[in-house]
């Protein structure tokens, strides 16, 4: 198996109510590819699908009732501390729930956590070892 992952789909309970807070709260733009049923949005190499949230466990075959923390979650780095505390305010402002407002880490970082409207963890985080690229991909130490 190649070292790569192609797609993180996420289960919304509500798919328009999900690519809104994406679309119009973040400023994502969605993918042609997009229809009634799935919302893609291209992540730089990686896709992020929106899915329904029982859809997407009948499809995996597993319970859709899932409760408390999922062991997972996703992160977007940014090129300052400056700018986790404007992509923080700005998914406050288009509905996430702060679950830890940015602050200085035991790592050497700045970090913050957001759930987006279906308990998706996001972390937020200006890793200073990790110099981003001009496409904003991080450039690991080999």
């Amino acid at each position: 198996m190649e070292q790569r992952f192609t797609m993180v789909s996420l289960g919304v309970r509500d798919l328009n109510r999900a690519a809104a807070f994406y679309e119009d709260g973040l400023g994502w733009k969605r993918s042609s590819d997009s229809n009634e049923s799935i919302v893609f949005f291209e992540m730089g190499g990686v896709l992020l699908g929106l899915y329904s949230w029982d859809g997407l466990a009948e499809d995996a075959k597993v319970s859709p009732e899932g409760t408390g923390f999922s062991g997972i979650t996703i992160a977007h780095n940014a090129r300052s501390t400056e700018e986790v505390d404007r992509i923080l305010d700005t998914a406050k402002a288009a509905g996430a729930k702060i679950l830890k407002p940015a602050e200085d880490v035991f790592w050497g970082g700045y970090s913050g956590y957001f759930a987006d409207p279906d308990g998706h963890l996001w972390e937020v985080a200006y890793n200073p070892f990790w110099p981003l690229d001009e496409q904003g991909h991080p450039q690991l130490a080999d």
